[in-house]
């Protein structure tokens, strides 16, 4: 067996939490870092939409959640099962070929409960900054803040699971009508 590491996984959706059961089924010390208050990543449904549309005011508040009320998946449920881990093992689910997001969801939060993963979640735990610890020999800094608090942990490793859609790239369109992002579009007439 490889030796133990101390790595840190941020984010809590899906494949973040997949990767956790994996590092720690294979032995290594796992930190999960979940800026929000619950696990799930872009499965959360939030119906609140970003009052600046175009991202343009840094203070603004972020919402992190780009489904819409409707939203099932577009991929079968036997092809959204993890390897161990089929959709058909959480309790009171549909069963729909095409999974809505609120039972993708709750496979999400039966895996983590079944594999014991909640436990490493540090939940509204946000990372800010990652880096080489200075004469570490390949060890990284990873500075987190909660709530008021900030504070920095050195890890052997770190594996990045957030989405790369949270965050949209309009600032730079110079278009003179009106730019929608993608996770401000929540109406319901979308399926």
């Amino acid at each position: 067996m490889a030796e133990s590491r101390k790595v840190a996984v941020i984010g809590a959706g899906a494949s973040g939490l997949v990767t956790a059961c994996e590092l720690r089924r294979e032995g290594h010390r796992v930190v999960v870092f979940e800026k929000s208050n619950q696990l799930g990543g872009l499965w959360v449904y939030n119906p609140r939409v970003e009052t600046d549309l175009l991202s343009l005011d840094p203070n603004r508040e972020i919402i992190h959640s780009s489904l819409y009320k409707s939203l099932r998946t577009n991929l079968l449920r036997q092809l959204m099962s993890f390897s161990d881990y089929s959709f058909d093992c959480a309790e009171n689910v549909n069963r729909l070929n095409f999974p809505e997001h609120e039972e993708v969801l709750k496979v999400l939060n039966e895996f983590a409960k079944d594999f014991g993963i909640n436990e490493l979640i540090r939940f509204n735990t946000e990372v800010v900054r990652v880096a080489p610890v200075e004469f570490g020999g390949n060890r990284w800094v990873v500075e987190s803040k909660s709530e008021e608090l900030s504070s920095e942990e050195v890890f052997d490793s770190v594996v990045i699971c957030n989405g790369h859609y949270t965050v949209d790239s309009t600032q730079s369109c110079k278009y003179s009508r009106r730019i929608f992002h993608h996770i401000d579009m929540k109406f319901d007439g979308m399926a």
